[in-house]
């Protein structure tokens, strides 16, 4: 089943998902890699209200993190290049007051290790940042913003990283091996290192810790780890190649980018279906479900957009303007 791209808000006129909840002062930041920027979205109007420039000249983040009170954005200066790729190595990660849109500090790696993603662990209040050529993912304290340990994720390219629910596990996609390390993240070692396929790309957890999803980049398929014995339990076939992944609000549903289809897939978490497939702009690439469930963000890279898609009605609502290379995305204040 196919969604239509016309927003229903142009067709009436305005745009009752968005107003009828009050979202304050709160915003959507989206990492532009194409033109080295991040964008502040107003969430409530879906448009881009202001764009902070990063300042790394040759160099570009990929994702952004935030901050407990939602006021300071992390942004790891990942490279000039992708994943596995050769080219210039990021050494830093920028951190970026939103309120005033100022770039307030920088955090130092002391040489280039491609800082890629950083997460916030609420129940530790410590921020991981995976440092992909170190093998590791890096403990940052949020506050003083100073490196306080690592974790070691045993394998190269730990890209990606998601977060059990109290902090003590950690799951990393590592792309060109094909695996997802399992970390524990108060130990700071490693757990299991689990083969998936020949490559794979992000990795997200269930909203009940028991799956944690990767996509397979060689066949259109999602693979789903059990957490309790760390294997594949099970295959979700896609109507493409899948990419970025988010779980509902409610826990019924996961959230699929598929690139190659400019869609995004929606699997049934009880049956581990697809049901449906919603058309976003070209490229979709990472999925935001925003903190009161009812409506999911898609970065959209080669179109340089934001897909708003209504989780009640499941369309798409409306389509934000970005920047050039759109992908991270963060909730902040």
């Amino acid at each position: 089943m196919r969604n239509s791209l016309v927003p229903r808000w142009l067709l009436l006129g305005f745009c009752p998902g968005l107003v009828s909840v009050s979202l304050g002062a709160q915003t959507l930041l989206v990492a532009n890699q194409g033109d080295s920027t991040m964008s502040v979205v107003d969430p409530v109007s879906a448009r881009q209200v202001a764009v902070v420039a990063e300042g790394t000249p040759g160099v570009h983040g990929h994702e952004i993190g935030v901050s407990a009170d939602g006021h300071i954005a992390f942004m790891p200066i990942y490279g000039s290049t992708g994943v596995g790729k050769p080219g210039i190595d990021g050494h830093e990660m920028l951190v970026i007051d939103v309120p005033s849109r100022k770039i307030v500090g920088h955090v130092d790696f002391g040489r280039g290790v491609r800082p890629h993603l950083a997460v916030l662990d609420p129940a530790s209040g410590l921020l991981y940042v995976t440092t992909e050529l170190d093998k590791t993912v890096t403990v940052v304290d949020p506050k003083t913003w100073k490196i306080v340990g690592t974790v070691p994720t045993g394998a190269e390219q730990s890209h990606m990283l998601a977060l059990s629910h109290d902090g003590r596990r950690g799951y990393t996609a590592n792309v060109g091996p094909g695996t997802v390390s399992v970390l524990d993240m108060v130990g700071r070692k490693t757990v299991a290192v689990i083969p998936v396929s020949g490559e794979v790309q992000r990795i997200s957890i269930s909203n009940d810790d028991k799956w944690v999803f990767t996509s397979d980049m060689t066949k259109p398929q999602l693979a789903a780890i059990d957490t309790v014995t760390n294997k594949v339990k099970t295959w979700v076939a896609l109507p493409g190649t899948g990419y970025g992944t988010a779980a509902t609000a409610d826990g019924r549903w996961l959230l699929v980018a598929v690139p190659s289809k400019n869609q995004v897939a929606v699997v049934d978490l009880k049956s581990m279906v697809v049901v449906r497939g919603i058309d976003v702009p070209a490229t979709p690439q990472e999925i935001l479900i925003r903190p009161d469930g009812k409506v999911a963000y898609v970065s959209c890279n080669t179109s340089g957009k934001v897909a708003a898609i209504d989780l009640t009605r499941w369309d798409v609502q409306s389509v934000i303007v970005a920047g050039k290379g759109a992908d991270g995305l963060a909730w902040a204040k």
